[in-house]
């Protein structure tokens, strides 16, 4: 056992005990002792997030032996993080949320060295993602999940075992949550599951517009109408911070208006990111599954979770394992196109806004082509002035009853297949 190994026994002693030692469930095939703690402390991990789960994780994987930790993060911290963001103080207001965390573990793990980046996972490309041994999800957006998801699935080189990187998703929703392991393009991955994570009901445009009652009514009409009216050149970016802190000043000058109180810049990220308040022991729990499984991959001291765990903590401690379906059609690791029933006489507009809304799809700008042609592409302009008369065009119109077309959205990477079978 090496010197830094010796010196660092004290604080990992149990743990070296655990990778020293087969245990009822280890493989036959493993080999406990310094070669699996050395894979353990060199294996480089990359943390996406570093908000209330993404600070439990960075805490866990520290203390568990990684030594090699990278973590992004674009927010700064605000005072409404302090209560669950256990590494940041009131001093620390402002500052990038990576840098902070990154800094307060490395202080108190010693020998742990943690590389924040400051900024978002679409700013990296293959080769950066290439380094690592694992990814580990601590999102509150499922945009940067489905992201993550297909850029590592589209590294993946069949004749490459290493360009396969374990994706480790965790998430919280009040007192549920769920972590998942993901092989990428061998088990099922976020866009098999998309339809769990079903976007929020709409609210009727009636009552944004006119008579809101509620302040999330204020926000949604900030969002959707009045960055419409003053800032329809700009596309509205929910990361970017001047961007919300423009909807939120909108929305509370309309609830004054309307002696609707409640409107707090924390509810405005929720409402136009589609963000669930987190609870801090939840977030312990799904942290503490994450960083178990990131362990049990890298040393193969235990079998891997096959493949999802949902948590539900209302009522006690509830845990429920299952493997989740690895599908066909699925967009992403899949070699179907996935089948959606449409009316033939709706337009192509209103079936554009309806992916955005369905939770097979949850596609917020797309632009859609068939193998023949295009049918509408937002960018760029020019494009878009030629293909705009076909909004108002019927599907049946436009396309076959079960044609397949490719749907692009600039938040993704990636292509979406889709056959659309006509109502009968």
């Amino acid at each position: 056992m090496s010197t830094a190994t010796v010196d660092s026994s004290v604080r990992w002693k149990h743990l070296y005990g655990v990778l020293s030692t087969p245990g009822p469930f280890s493989d036959e095939d493993w080999v406990p002792g310094p070669e699996t703690i050395t894979a353990l402390e060199s294996s480089k991990i990359l943390v996406i997030g570093a908000g209330g789960l993404g600070c439990e994780i960075l805490k866990n994987l520290a203390l568990s032996g990684f030594k090699d930790i990278h973590v992004i993060d674009m927010d700064t911290i605000d005072i409404s993080n302090l209560n669950r963001q256990f590494l940041f103080r009131q001093a620390d207001i402002g500052k990038p949320k990576a840098e902070v965390a990154a800094a307060f573990v490395e202080k108190r793990v010693k020998g742990v060295k943690i590389t924040p980046y400051v900024g978002k996972i679409q700013d990296k490309d293959e080769d950066y993602y290439m380094q690592f041994k694992i990814v580990v999800c601590g999102l509150d957006s499922i945009e940067a999940r489905r992201w993550i998801n297909s850029t590592l699935i589209g590294m993946v080189d069949p004749e490459d075992p290493e360009s396969l990187k374990p994706l480790i998703d965790g998430g919280t929703e009040g007192f549920k949550g769920q972590a998942r392991v993901i092989l990428p393009t061998l088990s099922s991955c976020i866009e098999c599951q998309l339809d769990m994570h079903a976007p929020r009901p709409a609210v009727p445009l009636c009552t944004i517009a006119t008579i809101p009652r509620q302040p999330q009514h204020c926000i949604e009409w900030a969002h959707q109408i009045a960055w419409q009216e003053h800032r329809k050149d700009e596309p509205f970016d929910s990361d970017n911070m001047d961007h919300t802190s423009w909807i939120y000043q909108q929305a509370l000058e309309r609830a004054k208006k309307f002696h609707i109180h409640g409107v707090t810049f924390q509810m405005t990220q929720g409402v136009v990111k589609n963000i669930i308040p987190a609870i801090a022991s939840t977030n312990a729990v799904i942290a503490a599954a994450t960083t178990s499984e990131a362990l049990k991959i890298v040393t193969s001291c235990n079998p891997y979770l096959e493949n999802y765990m949902m948590y539900a903590g209302e009522e006690g401690v509830y845990t429920y394992t299952f493997e989740a379906e690895k599908k066909p059609d699925c967009p992403v690791c899949g070699n179907l196109a996935r089948t959606l029933s449409v009316d033939p006489d709706s337009t192509l507009e209103a079936f554009i806004e309806s992916l955005g809304e369905r939770a097979e799809a949850q596609l917020k700008k797309p632009s859609m082509r068939t193998e023949e042609k295009t049918l509408y592409q937002r960018f760029p302009p020019q494009l878009e002035e030629q293909t705009r008369s076909n909004l108002k065009l019927k599907l049946r119109d436009l396309i076959e009853d079960g044609q397949e077309i490719a749907v692009s959205d600039p938040a993704y990477i990636i292509d979406f297949r889709f056959r659309l079978v006509f109502n009968k």
